[in-house]
Protein backbone atom coordinates (compact mmCIF):
# COMPACT_ATOMS: atom_id res chain seq x y z
CA UNK A 1 0.00 0.00 0.00
CA UNK A 2 1.44 3.28 -0.54
CA UNK A 3 1.98 6.37 1.72
CA UNK A 4 -1.35 7.88 -0.17
CA UNK A 5 -3.63 4.96 1.11
CA UNK A 6 -2.31 4.82 4.34
CA UNK A 7 -2.87 8.27 4.88
CA UNK A 8 -6.35 7.56 3.99
CA UNK A 9 -6.96 4.95 6.36
CA UNK A 10 -5.16 7.16 9.20
CA UNK A 11 -8.07 10.11 8.10
CA UNK A 12 -10.69 6.96 8.19
CA UNK A 13 -9.26 5.93 11.54
CA UNK A 14 -9.32 8.97 13.06
CA UNK A 15 -12.93 10.09 11.90
CA UNK A 16 -14.27 7.08 13.52
CA UNK A 17 -12.50 7.08 16.66
CA UNK A 18 -14.19 10.87 17.19
CA UNK A 19 -17.54 9.79 15.51
CA UNK A 20 -18.85 11.24 12.24
CA UNK A 21 -21.18 14.92 13.09
CA UNK A 22 -24.14 13.72 11.25
CA UNK A 23 -25.15 17.35 11.25
CA UNK A 24 -21.98 18.72 9.34
CA UNK A 25 -21.79 17.49 5.83
CA UNK A 26 -18.46 17.78 4.96
CA UNK A 27 -17.62 15.39 7.70
CA UNK A 28 -20.26 13.02 6.59
CA UNK A 29 -18.90 13.23 2.78
CA UNK A 30 -15.53 12.45 4.02
CA UNK A 31 -16.27 9.26 5.82
CA UNK A 32 -18.39 8.40 2.66
CA UNK A 33 -15.50 8.81 0.50
CA UNK A 34 -13.09 7.28 2.90
CA UNK A 35 -15.01 4.20 3.62
CA UNK A 36 -15.79 3.64 -0.03
CA UNK A 37 -12.03 3.80 -0.91
CA UNK A 38 -11.35 1.61 1.97
CA UNK A 39 -13.76 -1.12 0.46
CA UNK A 40 -12.38 -0.64 -2.85
CA UNK A 41 -8.61 -1.51 -1.62
CA UNK A 42 -10.25 -4.08 0.86
CA UNK A 43 -11.24 -6.20 -2.44
CA UNK A 44 -8.30 -5.72 -4.11
CA UNK A 45 -6.17 -6.88 -1.34
CA UNK A 46 -8.11 -9.96 -1.40
CA UNK A 47 -8.03 -10.64 -5.03
CA UNK A 48 -4.40 -10.08 -5.42
CA UNK A 49 -3.43 -11.87 -1.65
CA UNK A 50 -1.97 -8.73 -0.35
CA UNK A 51 0.12 -9.55 3.27
CA UNK A 52 -2.17 -10.12 6.47
CA UNK A 53 -1.66 -7.39 8.39
CA UNK A 54 -3.16 -4.78 5.47
CA UNK A 55 -6.04 -6.80 4.81
CA UNK A 56 -6.18 -6.89 8.11
CA UNK A 57 -6.43 -3.29 8.78
CA UNK A 58 -8.60 -2.83 5.82
CA UNK A 59 -10.86 -5.07 7.23
CA UNK A 60 -11.36 -3.75 10.82
CA UNK A 61 -11.68 0.20 9.27
CA UNK A 62 -14.11 -1.07 7.07
CA UNK A 63 -16.00 -2.84 9.79
CA UNK A 64 -15.68 0.53 12.11
CA UNK A 65 -16.90 2.28 9.58
CA UNK A 66 -20.41 0.93 8.67
CA UNK A 67 -20.88 0.64 12.09
CA UNK A 68 -20.95 4.12 12.58
CA UNK A 69 -23.14 4.61 9.30
CA UNK A 70 -25.84 2.25 9.70
CA UNK A 71 -25.88 2.94 13.79
CA UNK A 72 -29.56 3.60 14.81
CA UNK A 73 -30.43 7.26 14.41
CA UNK A 74 -31.11 8.98 17.80
CA UNK A 75 -34.94 9.11 18.58
CA UNK A 76 -36.50 10.23 21.36
CA UNK A 77 -37.19 13.56 23.96
CA UNK A 78 -33.66 14.54 23.23
CA UNK A 79 -34.28 14.29 18.98
CA UNK A 80 -37.56 16.17 19.43
CA UNK A 81 -35.93 18.92 20.90
CA UNK A 82 -33.64 19.42 18.61
CA UNK A 83 -36.08 19.16 15.84
CA UNK A 84 -38.40 22.14 18.26
CA UNK A 85 -35.69 24.35 18.57
CA UNK A 86 -33.19 24.01 15.53
CA UNK A 87 -33.84 22.48 12.95
CA UNK A 88 -37.68 22.99 12.25
CA UNK A 89 -37.01 27.17 12.62
CA UNK A 90 -33.92 26.41 10.71
CA UNK A 91 -35.65 24.85 7.41
CA UNK A 92 -38.22 27.33 7.56
CA UNK A 93 -35.78 30.00 7.18
CA UNK A 94 -33.75 27.99 4.54
CA UNK A 95 -37.34 27.81 2.56
CA UNK A 96 -38.30 31.11 3.03
CA UNK A 97 -38.38 31.99 -1.06
CA UNK A 98 -41.30 29.09 -1.31
CA UNK A 99 -43.00 30.01 2.33
CA UNK A 100 -43.41 33.66 0.89
CA UNK A 101 -44.51 32.53 -2.48
CA UNK A 102 -47.65 30.04 -0.07
CA UNK A 103 -48.16 33.26 2.29
CA UNK A 104 -49.27 35.17 -0.52
CA UNK A 105 -50.90 32.22 -2.60
CA UNK A 106 -53.16 32.02 0.55
CA UNK A 107 -53.16 36.00 2.00
CA UNK A 108 -53.74 37.52 -1.25
CA UNK A 109 -57.19 36.04 -1.77
CA UNK A 110 -58.24 35.81 1.93
CA UNK A 111 -57.84 39.86 1.52
CA UNK A 112 -59.13 40.11 -1.86
CA UNK A 113 -62.43 38.23 -1.85
CA UNK A 114 -63.22 39.28 1.78
CA UNK A 115 -63.32 42.87 0.90
CA UNK A 116 -65.38 41.92 -1.93
CA UNK A 117 -68.01 39.60 0.56
CA UNK A 118 -67.70 42.40 2.87
CA UNK A 119 -69.00 45.01 -0.16
CA UNK A 120 -71.08 42.54 -1.54
CA UNK A 121 -72.39 40.08 1.18
CA UNK A 122 -74.60 37.74 -1.90
CA UNK A 123 -71.23 36.90 -2.76
CA UNK A 124 -71.01 34.71 -0.35
CA UNK A 125 -73.69 32.57 -2.02
CA UNK A 126 -70.84 31.58 -4.90
CA UNK A 127 -68.52 30.09 -2.02
CA UNK A 128 -71.29 28.27 0.17
CA UNK A 129 -75.26 27.95 -0.03
CA UNK A 130 -77.74 29.34 1.65
CA UNK A 131 -78.30 27.01 4.56
CA UNK A 132 -74.22 27.04 5.33
CA UNK A 133 -73.91 30.66 5.38
CA UNK A 134 -77.03 30.82 8.08
CA UNK A 135 -75.41 28.04 9.51
CA UNK A 136 -71.87 30.25 10.30
CA UNK A 137 -74.10 33.14 11.41
CA UNK A 138 -75.75 30.94 13.98
CA UNK A 139 -72.11 29.30 15.08
CA UNK A 140 -71.19 32.88 15.63
CA UNK A 141 -73.95 34.63 17.12
CA UNK A 142 -73.61 36.51 20.44
CA UNK A 143 -76.20 33.90 21.48
CA UNK A 144 -74.71 30.42 20.57
CA UNK A 145 -73.42 28.42 23.03
CA UNK A 146 -69.72 27.28 22.20
CA UNK A 147 -68.93 29.95 19.94
CA UNK A 148 -67.86 28.59 16.64
CA UNK A 149 -69.53 25.24 16.71
CA UNK A 150 -73.12 23.55 15.70
CA UNK A 151 -74.91 23.11 18.82
CA UNK A 152 -74.99 19.63 18.66
CA UNK A 153 -71.06 19.47 18.81
CA UNK A 154 -70.20 20.73 22.06
CA UNK A 155 -67.78 18.30 23.83
CA UNK A 156 -64.02 19.39 23.26
CA UNK A 157 -62.33 16.15 23.53
CA UNK A 158 -64.81 15.51 20.32
CA UNK A 159 -63.92 18.62 18.37
CA UNK A 160 -60.62 18.46 19.54
CA UNK A 161 -59.82 14.91 17.02
CA UNK A 162 -62.24 16.34 14.20
CA UNK A 163 -60.04 19.55 13.87
CA UNK A 164 -56.58 17.45 13.84
CA UNK A 165 -58.36 15.91 11.25
CA UNK A 166 -59.96 18.21 8.89
CA UNK A 167 -56.28 20.44 9.64
CA UNK A 168 -54.25 17.52 9.06
CA UNK A 169 -56.01 16.72 5.26
CA UNK A 170 -56.14 20.65 4.32
CA UNK A 171 -52.93 20.43 5.22
CA UNK A 172 -51.78 17.30 3.54
CA UNK A 173 -53.60 18.48 0.42
CA UNK A 174 -51.43 21.88 0.40
CA UNK A 175 -48.45 19.52 0.29
CA UNK A 176 -48.99 16.48 -2.13
CA UNK A 177 -50.67 18.83 -4.08
CA UNK A 178 -46.70 19.33 -4.98
CA UNK A 179 -46.48 16.49 -7.40
CA UNK A 180 -48.95 18.36 -9.99
CA UNK A 181 -45.80 20.76 -10.72
CA UNK A 182 -46.76 23.04 -7.53
CA UNK A 183 -49.59 23.84 -9.07
CA UNK A 184 -51.65 21.43 -6.83
CA UNK A 185 -50.25 23.41 -3.69
CA UNK A 186 -50.81 26.67 -5.00
CA UNK A 187 -54.83 25.54 -5.83
CA UNK A 188 -55.26 24.63 -2.23
CA UNK A 189 -53.53 27.66 -0.66
CA UNK A 190 -55.58 29.91 -2.75
CA UNK A 191 -58.96 28.33 -2.50
CA UNK A 192 -58.87 27.82 1.58
CA UNK A 193 -57.77 31.40 1.55
CA UNK A 194 -60.63 32.53 -0.59
CA UNK A 195 -62.54 30.40 1.77
CA UNK A 196 -61.55 31.61 4.97
CA UNK A 197 -61.61 35.80 3.21
CA UNK A 198 -65.32 35.14 1.86
CA UNK A 199 -66.57 33.75 5.16
CA UNK A 200 -64.76 36.21 7.41
CA UNK A 201 -65.82 39.40 5.23
CA UNK A 202 -69.74 37.80 5.26
CA UNK A 203 -69.43 37.41 9.23
CA UNK A 204 -68.20 41.12 9.35
CA UNK A 205 -70.43 42.40 7.05
CA UNK A 206 -73.28 40.96 9.31
CA UNK A 207 -71.88 42.89 12.32
CA UNK A 208 -70.33 39.34 14.53
CA UNK A 209 -66.58 40.55 13.82
CA UNK A 210 -66.55 40.42 17.90
CA UNK A 211 -67.21 36.63 18.34
CA UNK A 212 -65.45 35.78 14.52
CA UNK A 213 -62.39 37.73 15.58
CA UNK A 214 -62.11 36.34 19.21
CA UNK A 215 -62.68 32.80 18.44
CA UNK A 216 -60.08 32.36 15.06
CA UNK A 217 -57.26 34.92 16.08
CA UNK A 218 -55.96 33.10 18.32
CA UNK A 219 -55.77 28.97 16.81
CA UNK A 220 -54.96 30.77 13.07
CA UNK A 221 -51.56 31.55 14.53
CA UNK A 222 -50.89 28.19 14.42
CA UNK A 223 -53.22 27.18 11.60
CA UNK A 224 -52.90 29.22 9.36
CA UNK A 225 -48.71 29.16 10.01
CA UNK A 226 -48.95 25.29 9.29
CA UNK A 227 -51.23 24.76 6.13
CA UNK A 228 -48.24 28.07 4.71
CA UNK A 229 -46.13 26.13 5.37
CA UNK A 230 -47.46 22.95 4.28
CA UNK A 231 -48.05 24.56 0.77
CA UNK A 232 -44.25 25.56 1.12
CA UNK A 233 -43.37 22.18 0.93
CA UNK A 234 -45.32 21.11 -2.08
CA UNK A 235 -43.97 24.26 -4.05
CA UNK A 236 -40.49 22.59 -2.61
CA UNK A 237 -41.29 19.71 -4.19
CA UNK A 238 -42.84 20.96 -7.89
CA UNK A 239 -40.13 23.24 -8.11
CA UNK A 240 -37.65 19.75 -7.92
CA UNK A 241 -39.64 18.54 -10.58
CA UNK A 242 -40.08 21.42 -12.83
CA UNK A 243 -36.17 22.34 -12.51
CA UNK A 244 -33.94 19.46 -10.98
CA UNK A 245 -30.74 21.14 -12.05
CA UNK A 246 -27.79 17.98 -12.96
CA UNK A 247 -30.15 15.97 -11.20
CA UNK A 248 -32.42 13.34 -12.86
CA UNK A 249 -35.67 14.14 -11.53
CA UNK A 250 -36.05 10.98 -9.23
CA UNK A 251 -33.02 11.86 -7.28
CA UNK A 252 -34.30 15.33 -7.05
CA UNK A 253 -37.25 14.25 -5.99
CA UNK A 254 -35.88 12.52 -2.92
CA UNK A 255 -33.49 15.75 -2.23
CA UNK A 256 -36.64 17.19 -2.40
CA UNK A 257 -38.96 15.07 -0.20
CA UNK A 258 -35.87 14.44 2.73
CA UNK A 259 -35.64 18.34 2.75
CA UNK A 260 -39.28 18.98 3.39
CA UNK A 261 -39.06 15.80 6.25
CA UNK A 262 -38.34 18.26 9.23
CA UNK A 263 -40.83 20.94 7.86
CA UNK A 264 -43.75 18.18 7.43
CA UNK A 265 -42.56 17.58 11.60
CA UNK A 266 -42.76 20.89 12.70
CA UNK A 267 -46.48 21.68 10.74
CA UNK A 268 -47.55 18.25 12.60
CA UNK A 269 -46.92 19.52 16.20
CA UNK A 270 -48.21 22.89 14.82
CA UNK A 271 -51.56 20.94 14.02
CA UNK A 272 -51.88 19.66 17.22
CA UNK A 273 -51.58 23.16 19.18
CA UNK A 274 -53.70 24.50 17.10
CA UNK A 275 -56.44 21.63 17.44
CA UNK A 276 -56.23 21.99 21.09
CA UNK A 277 -56.44 26.26 21.01
CA UNK A 278 -59.48 25.63 18.52
CA UNK A 279 -61.44 22.95 20.60
CA UNK A 280 -61.02 24.06 24.38
CA UNK A 281 -59.70 28.33 24.41
CA UNK A 282 -61.27 30.08 21.14
CA UNK A 283 -65.42 28.75 22.12
CA UNK A 284 -64.91 29.48 25.71
CA UNK A 285 -67.09 32.25 27.14
CA UNK A 286 -65.76 32.96 29.90
CA UNK A 287 -62.87 35.27 29.05
CA UNK A 288 -63.64 38.74 27.94
CA UNK A 289 -62.84 39.84 24.21
CA UNK A 290 -59.87 41.98 25.02
CA UNK A 291 -58.17 38.88 27.22
CA UNK A 292 -58.59 36.69 24.05
CA UNK A 293 -57.24 39.09 21.99
CA UNK A 294 -54.27 39.61 24.11
CA UNK A 295 -53.57 36.00 23.84
CA UNK A 296 -54.06 35.95 20.12
CA UNK A 297 -51.06 38.98 20.34
CA UNK A 298 -48.96 36.81 21.68
CA UNK A 299 -49.52 33.45 19.96
CA UNK A 300 -48.81 35.44 17.32
CA UNK A 301 -46.01 37.56 18.18
CA UNK A 302 -44.20 34.04 19.91
CA UNK A 303 -45.16 31.96 16.19
CA UNK A 304 -43.50 34.59 14.29
CA UNK A 305 -40.36 35.44 16.71
CA UNK A 306 -39.40 31.57 17.07
CA UNK A 307 -39.30 31.14 13.19
CA UNK A 308 -37.28 34.67 12.92
CA UNK A 309 -35.00 33.95 15.80
CA UNK A 310 -34.59 30.37 17.03
CA UNK A 311 -31.57 28.20 16.17
CA UNK A 312 -29.92 31.12 14.68
CA UNK A 313 -26.87 30.13 17.17
CA UNK A 314 -26.06 27.10 15.77
CA UNK A 315 -26.61 28.02 11.97
CA UNK A 316 -24.17 30.30 12.97
CA UNK A 317 -21.78 27.49 14.53
CA UNK A 318 -22.02 25.47 11.65
CA UNK A 319 -24.20 22.69 13.40
CA UNK A 320 -27.43 22.51 11.54
CA UNK A 321 -27.69 20.82 7.81
CA UNK A 322 -27.56 22.78 4.81
CA UNK A 323 -28.09 19.65 2.71
CA UNK A 324 -30.77 20.11 0.21
CA UNK A 325 -30.93 24.10 -0.37
CA UNK A 326 -31.13 24.84 -4.05
CA UNK A 327 -27.40 26.37 -4.30
CA UNK A 328 -26.37 25.61 -7.46
CA UNK A 329 -23.17 24.09 -5.69
CA UNK A 330 -25.04 21.79 -3.57
CA UNK A 331 -26.91 20.01 -6.77
CA UNK A 332 -23.69 20.27 -8.59
CA UNK A 333 -21.98 17.71 -5.36
CA UNK A 334 -25.97 15.84 -5.48
CA UNK A 335 -24.85 14.51 -9.20
CA UNK A 336 -21.61 14.15 -9.14
CA UNK A 337 -22.07 11.96 -5.80
CA UNK A 338 -25.18 10.09 -7.81
CA UNK A 339 -22.87 9.24 -10.84
CA UNK A 340 -22.14 5.38 -11.58
CA UNK A 341 -18.95 5.81 -10.28
CA UNK A 342 -19.97 7.16 -6.96
CA UNK A 343 -23.43 6.20 -6.58
CA UNK A 344 -21.85 4.68 -3.33
CA UNK A 345 -21.13 7.72 -1.74
CA UNK A 346 -24.41 9.43 -2.52
CA UNK A 347 -26.61 6.66 -0.76
CA UNK A 348 -23.94 6.83 2.24
CA UNK A 349 -24.29 10.67 2.56
CA UNK A 350 -27.30 10.39 2.47
CA UNK A 351 -28.04 8.05 4.91
CA UNK A 352 -25.52 10.23 7.39
CA UNK A 353 -27.30 13.21 6.68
Amino acid sequence: MSARQDRGHDQLEALIDRGVDRDARSSAESLAALYRRACEQLALARARCYPAHITDRLERVTTDAHQLIYQPREIGLARLTRVAAVEFPGAVRAHASYVAVAAAAFMIPTIVIGLLVHRHPELILSVVDSGTAASFESMYSATAGPVGRARETSAGWTMFGYYIRHNVGVAFQCFAGGLFAGLGSLVFLVYNGAFSGALGGYLVERGLSPTFFAFVLTHSAFEVTAIVLSGAAGLRIGHALLAPGPLRRGQALVVAARDCAVLLYGVTGMLVVAAAFEAFWSPAGWPPHSVKYGVAALCWTSVIAYFTLQGRREEGSGTVSKIGHRDPRNLAQFAALASSRRGVRFKITRRLL
